[in-house]
């Protein structure tokens, strides 16, 4: 079976996972999502990452760090506020700490999402190649559909 959407935003999507950054981007994407698949249920959800502990190393992935706990908590704490504000009456919300593409992935499982919302990022040719567009591995990884949003467009 298909989905199928008419101009109008009425859809055959029922749960709309929706990943959060607090970016322009990550705005577009809810903003879209909102107007686009109004009866459906929406879930916000954000992913802090703990990657903020580590360090890039010279063959272009990562070298961990100790995670700070103390660190992690302010960043989950301060992601959380932000996170509420922009629920809307009627959706739902979901904070994660971990990996923002393996969290969005397996939040949009474990909910049962029917398709994912998320915002794109430009980026700078090095900044590509060394750590790929989360946006871009969620949409290599993912078994349901997503939908990217660019800010601007």
């Amino acid at each position: 079976m298909t989905q199928s959407t008419d101009l109008h935003g009425t859809s055959g999507f029922q749960r709309v996972l929706v990943g959060v950054d607090f970016s322009a981007s990550s705005a577009a994407a809810l903003a879209l999502a909102r107007a686009r698949f109004p009866g459906a249920t929406r879930r916000l959800v954000h992913v802090t990452d703990a990657r903020v502990t580590a360090a890039p190393d010279l063959m272009g992935g990562v070298t961990p760090a100790l995670p700070d706990p103390t660190l992690l908590h302010t960043l989950e704490s301060a992601d959380g506020q932000r996170l509420t504000r922009e629920v809307q009456p009627g959706e739902e919300q979901e904070l994660m700490v971990g990996d923002p593409v393996t969290g969005l992935l397996d939040a949009a499982r474990a909910w049962g999402a029917d398709l994912i919302v998320v915002g794109t990022h430009a980026q700078g040719a090095i900044e590509h190649f060394f750590v790929g567009s989360t946006a871009e591995k969620i949409v290599a990884r993912s078994p349901i559909p997503v939908l990217t949003v660019r800010a601007g467009q």
